[in-house]
């Protein structure tokens, strides 16, 4: 009974409002003062230093500064202006163009947060002017936000891979079906929606093929990132980490030289921003790699295995159950602190069932980035209104239809293997 004091130590810390970071250190010396006190303090200490001692976790910065670099280079204007020769003329076009607009910057910025902050603070008064509704507005661009982690570089897609042992490269050639298919399914739900509230294409007329012509050259310099950052490390010329090197360096050349828009007073700021993402995500990480260490010590991961197994002796039950808890406790924790403490305890539970770690992954951070809209504690539910300024109860109302839209895309990847990793078996 006492090794699960600490996992209740650790949702009181989550109630109480307690950063992530810091609820899990205060539930991991919990257990090692008063329940293991013979653990040398030294050990742990050393546990926090050398847990974040991997080449791997060098992506994450490089790929957080790739998002600030985009907010001062031009690089979201030229991919918002390509969105909008695509889709502006459909149904509810300044709708579409938000969430083609996550899709395509889901390869640069990776943060769902980033990219709700940035839409709402660009996208939202142009849809007010175009008769939208403040709550519609909001709700599709939370939304549309959860597809941006989804597709590489997100950092929950290197997190998973590190704690999952499996190859990142792999988790980012899986991912881009999933992302894509989550927004066909926001923008299919757009369509109906509009069609019913009579919201007005943001275009006259179907844009033509030289039009979309040339602003896919105008913005080919953005596009080129993602699918760069991809072929390269499929055609071996570098790993996931040093793509991201090479990342930050196209964009700064994209933003100083093309767009013009990138100026020598935004490099201190995008320095400041780089350092603190990567300071909040690496303090996170070096938490829960002792908090894993607890868990190893006290055979959870084993014994949640075990119950699972005398639960169900079937993958798709198995599967079933986990999405349910999933989607329960992502109303209550933020993506990413569920994802650094549930995915060492069911990672080895559905290998024994013999489910693809690389699939579970992608239906893992679906549905995390789900639980993001939900309430009482979704992360882009209260970036999105807080910015927007709509109540919580009016937000609440818009977003179900594309909550909805989100959740038949996870049972999609969820029961068909081949579809969720449509793209990784393509290159492969």
């Amino acid at each position: 009974m006492e090794s699960i004091y600490p996992i209740i130590v650790l949702f009181i810390l989550f109630f109480l409002n307690i950063p992530i970071a810091y609820a899990l250190m205060g539930s991991s010396l919990f257990y090692f003062i008063f329940i293991n006190s013979s653990m040398p303090m030294q050990m742990i200490i050393q546990q926090f230093v050398t847990s974040v001692e991997s080449f791997p976790y060098l992506a994450v910065p490089f790929f957080i500064m790739v998002g600030s670099v985009m907010n001062y280079s031009g690089i979201s204007e030229a991919l918002m202006n390509f969105a909008d020769v695509l889709v502006g003329h459909t149904k509810g076009g300044l709708a579409q163009v938000n969430v083609l607009l996550s899709a395509l910057m889901g390869g640069i910025s990776g943060s769902a947060n980033a990219d709700a902050a940035m839409q709402s603070k660009i996208l939202v008064p142009e849809m007010e002017k175009k008769g939208f509704s403040k709550p519609f507005s909001a709700a599709i661009t939370a939304a549309s936000s959860a597809i941006s982690p989804v597709i590489p570089p997100g950092t929950n897609l290197i997190l998973y891979a590190i704690i999952a042992n499996v190859s990142v490269g792999d988790m980012f050639l899986a991912a881009y079906m999933p992302g894509i298919l989550m927004a066909i399914a926001l923008m299919i739900a757009v369509h109906i929606i509009s069609i019913k509230r009579d919201y007005k294409p943001s275009r006259n007329k179907m844009s033509s093929f030289k039009e979309i012509f040339m602003q896919f050259i105008k913005s080919i310099w953005a596009l080129f990132i993602p699918f760069g950052i991809i072929m390269g490390m499929r055609m071996g010329m570098f790993t996931p980490t040093e793509a991201g090197g090479i990342a930050v360096l196209f964009s700064l050349i994209v933003g100083f030289f093309v767009y013009k828009q990138l100026k020598l007073k935004h490099i201190p700021l995008i320095l400041m921003d780089t350092v603190k993402g990567t300071g909040a995500v690496m303090i996170i990480i070096a938490s829960a790699k002792v908090f894993g260490y607890y868990l190893t010590l006290e055979r959870i991961p084993q014994i949640v295995t075990e119950s699972l197994m005398g639960m169900t002796d079937s993958a798709f039950v198995l599967l079933m159950v986990i999405n349910l808890l999933l989607l329960f406790i992502g109303m209550f924790i933020e993506g990413g602190a569920a994802l650094v403490i549930l995915a060492p305890l069911l990672v080895p539970a559905v290998r024994v069932f013999g489910v693809n770690p690389v699939h579970f992954g992608i239906i893992f951070i679906v549905n995390i980035m789900i639980g993001g809209l939900t309430p009482p504690f979704g992360s882009m539910m209260f970036t999105v209104c807080s910015i927007v300024d709509v109540k919580l109860e009016d937000f609440i109302k818009d977003v179900w239809p594309f909550i909805l839209a989100l959740m038949t895309v996870l049972i999609l990847v969820t029961y068909s293997e081949g579809v969720a990793l449509f793209t990784l078996n393509l290159f492969k």
